[in-house]
C-alpha cells in the first residue's frame, strides 16, 4: 500500500509533503495501521489529509489496505 502510493506520489511531492510522509511513516506500527486501515484519522490535518490520499489511491489502483 505504502510503497505502491510513495512510488507515485513522492516523484512530484514538495519538500513539505515528504515530510509529512517521513512523518507518517515514523509513528508507531498500531498508529499508522489504524489510520491506514480508517479505523481513525490523525488529529493533525495535513497527516489526515495524506492518509485521505493514499487512501484514495489505492482504492482508485483497485487495491486494499492489506495488500
Amino acid at each position: 500500500m505504502l510503497e505502491r502510493f510513495a512510488h507515485h506520489a513522492l516523484p512530484d511531492a514538495c519538500p513539505r509533503q515528504r515530510r509529512a510522509l517521513e512523518e507518517l511513516l515514523s509513528l508507531p506500527d498500531p498508529l499508522l495501521a489504524a489510520y491506514l486501515l480508517g479505523e481513525s484519522a490523525p488529529p493533525e490535518p495535513h497527516l489526515a489529509a495524506l492518509v485521505r490520499a493514499i487512501r484514495a489511491y489505492v482504492a482508485k489502483e483497485g487495491g486494499s489496505a492489506l495488500f
